[in-house]
């Protein structure tokens, strides 16, 4: 996370609603050598305490869980360059706004049993947000290719001991500079998610 304290502007909860409808993110874990990465969609609990994910059974991460292993879930929000001129005044330097957002725990490998019900609950969320669309179920697949697919893949659940949140939208500028920023980065900026990151730079 950033140093700067002005920077952790989310409280718990806005860090909790971001990770959650963002429900996807970077799973890192060390053990010897460089962190191991995964990339994952994950469920996160209404109450922030546990996330659910799985893994494909080859993942070194996967292979690693024969005991719980501290980790962390980076997940990244809008974000792009600011360049100095756009504040209007000297003496500036080019910057990147953006939104990230931790949770660090404790993963460990989930029963079996439990991953016909992970997957549902996963693609319920998502789907629900193609609606009008008819959701896909589970029950569309041929139940010998089900179990084929879900032998590859193991549920994991990691238990959420903190919370850290960046929120860098230029708010250590008076408001004018911030403003004037916000401006040039919906004309001319480039990153992700432009409009939401002009939108959180004037809502901050």
């Amino acid at each position: 996370m950033h140093p700067n304290p002005v920077f952790h502007t989310g409280d718990e909860d806005a860090n909790l609603k971001f990770a959650r409808d963002r429900g996807f993110g970077v799973l890192a874990v060390a053990i010897d050598g460089a962190p191991m990465l995964s990339h994952v969609p994950f469920l996160l609990s209404e109450d922030g305490h546990l996330a659910e994910l799985h893994l494909v059974r080859s993942n070194p991460i996967a292979r690693a869980l024969d005991t719980p292993l501290s980790a962390r879930i980076a997940v990244s929000g809008p974000d792009g360059y600011v360049s100095p001129d756009w504040y209007g005044v000297p003496d500036q330097v080019p910057t990147w706004n953006y939104v990230a957002v931790h949770l660090t725990g404790r993963l460990e490998r989930s029963p079996d049993e439990a991953l016909l019900d992970l997957l549902d609950r996963q693609s319920a969320l998502f789907e629900a947000r193609l609606a009008p669309k008819a959701a896909w179920t589970t029950d569309k697949m041929d139940a010998e290719a089900l179990r084929k697919m879900m032998r590859m893949i193991v549920p994991c659940r990691m238990v959420i001991e903190s919370v850290q949140g960046t929120w860098k939208m230029s708010q250590n500028k008076p408001d004018d500079v911030r403003l004037a920023a916000a401006e040039q980065m919906e004309a001319i900026g480039f990153g992700t998610e432009v409009p939401a990151l002009v939108r959180a730079m004037r809502e901050v």
